[in-house]
């Protein structure tokens, strides 16, 4: 087992992944390293355990320049973990977004070099037995170096099989899916080899080939639809790279390149052919400040955990679950949460992330719900024994606001546009009852009656429409649960105070 003392550490979550990343220190080996920490509901499948130490193990077993190496993996206190080298540099992903950004284009020299190095690392994995499954430019590091390295191998397989593979999929990896992988989760050499074009693709043109609003569609796109030229996004792409690009995407498996080596000797010799130059290694690599997700944060492991005075402070920042990092309720983390005004908290983000609309702690915001409703139904039996029990004949609607104030914690913490039916409807009617009964005019019911049918339609409405949003419409959804949160327990408020005010002054009267 790796002991890792408390150190500056940096943490990042990376979504399609489910894991956690740190950079600690290794005392007895001084070194720092890399720890991903897999998500704790990632590792509820009773057949983890023996996946994670077979797969874990092969992946050890790797040692190759172009591949990361793992010094180590293990399971301590529940949590499963992997130790690895520390690399400095960026992903392919985001070299390729700062050249978008900036209108240009990665130098095809380049573009070969980074293939060829990533291809070196393939074959020799597939030499081994293993296959990646998961190869797109956020797994590719270009290092300091001047080398491009092949990350995360394995961990499609380790988190869950092609099952997880398929899943990560529906938050972005299904663009780089050979078709056979994502209908069938059949995998081979092959399978690497059409995702390594796809990459190549976006290399040459600035976007993937295939892209829909919906998985299934992008799929569907791998399965059916004709892979568009290269040269129709970009005139100036030689044909050599085209031939490359169109043999490595071929539909069928057995029509593709047919291992690595075939496809390395296929993009040396169309580099030949269009007179590109080839460099050695990478050049012109920018130095590049990491920015933590969740700021700077200490690592405590192994024995050195024993020193620690505050062992809350070490848990909070060796939480694996996926909460927030604080791990409060979505009723503690409000006042934090909501903004100045209204709205800057329904601006959604550029990027947006799984990561921004990730699950919360959902247990603790219930408990938290039922904690309140508990609480103010023993204030309000104790109010309404001092006032002879005539508290509740306006106090009631609270009881609906309670329950509101529940639905829209769920909404929150979950988060789930169609928690905005129940939730809007329950709040709804809790704000006009409490109008009833405080004013007492309930023959305003003749003209107020509307409200019902648009208090329906409304929730029903607007959960279709954040419902078709994807990661804004459940981004929206977190924003709105907690705005609904805050109006309820103003409301539970308001209308507590003033029944009983109007009940003490009833009784004053009387």
């Amino acid at each position: 087992q790796v002991s890792l003392v408390a150190c500056p550490a940096l943490r990042f979550f990376l979504p399609q992944s489910g894991i956690w990343v740190y950079r600690a220190y290794q005392p007895h080996m001084d070194r720092y390293v890399a720890v991903k920490v897999l998500r704790a509901d990632l590792v509820e499948d009773d057949e983890f355990l023996v996946r994670f130490q077979r797969e874990a193990r092969a992946i050890a077993a790797l040692r190759h320049a172009n591949i990361v190496q793992v010094h180590d993996f293990d399971l301590q206190d529940d949590v499963y973990y992997m130790v690895m080298e520390l690399l400095e540099g960026d992903t392919l992903k985001a070299r390729l977004n700062d050249y978008r950004a900036r209108g240009e284009q990665m130098p095809q020299g380049e573009m070969v070099r980074v293939l060829l190095d990533v291809l070196e690392g393939l074959s020799y994995a597939h030499n081994e037995g293993m296959i990646h499954r998961d190869i797109k430019p956020a797994n590719i590091l270009l290092t300091k170096r001047g080398q491009a390295v092949v990350t995360d191998f394995g961990i499609a397989q380790i988190i869950g099989g092609t099952r997880y593979t398929v899943s990560g999929a529906l938050m972005g990896t299904l663009s780089y899916m050979a078709p056979e992988q994502g209908l069938h989760g059949q995998t081979d050499p092959r399978s690497d080899i059409y995702s390594l074009g796809i990459v190549l693709f976006e290399m040459l043109t600035g976007q993937v080939p295939f892209d829909a609003d919906t998985p299934l569609a992008i799929l569907m796109k791998h399965v059916n639809d004709p892979l568009p030229l290269p040269h129709s996004f970009d005139k100036d792409i030689p044909e050599p790279f085209e031939r490359v690009v169109l043999k490595a995407l071929a539909k069928a498996p057995e029509d593709r390149f047919q291992d690595t080596t075939e496809m390395l000797n296929g993009l040396t010799d169309a580099a030949k052919q269009a007179e590109v130059q080839l460099p050695d290694t990478l050049t012109g690599l920018p130095k590049i400040e990491s920015v933590p997700t969740s700021g700077t944060v200490g690592v405590f492991s192994g024995t050195s955990r024993k020193n620690i005075i505050d062992n809350g402070f070490a848990h909070e920042d060796t939480d694996i679950t996926f909460n927030s990092p604080s791990n409060l309720s979505p009723l503690a983390n409000l006042i934090n949460k909501l903004p100045k005004s209204i709205p800057s908290l329904f601006k959604v983000p550029e990027p947006l992330s799984e990561e921004d609309v990730h699950r919360e702690n959902v247990s603790k915001g219930v408990l938290y719900s039922v904690a309140a409703l508990v609480i103010v139904n023993m204030c309000a039996v104790w109010a309404s024994g001092l006032t002879n029990w005539q508290l509740f004949i306006r106090f009631w609607p609270v009881e609906l606001a309670l329950v509101g104030t529940m639905l829209a914690a769920l909404m929150a913490t979950l988060p789930s546009p169609w928690m905005l039916i129940p939730a809007g409807i329950v709040i709804g009617n809790a704000f006009l009852l409490s109008y009833f009964t405080l004013t007492g005019w309930w023959h305003h019911w003749v003209f107020l009656w509307p409200a019902e049918p648009l208090i329906l339609f409304t929730s029903i409405v607007g959960t279709i429409w954040l419902g078709r949003r994807g990661l804004r419409g459940r981004w929206l959804s977190r924003r709105l649960g907690f705005f609904l949160v805050a109006v309820t327990v103003g409301l539970i408020i308001l209308v507590s105070v003033a029944s009983l005010w109007l009940t003490l002054i009833s009784n004053i009267v009387s």
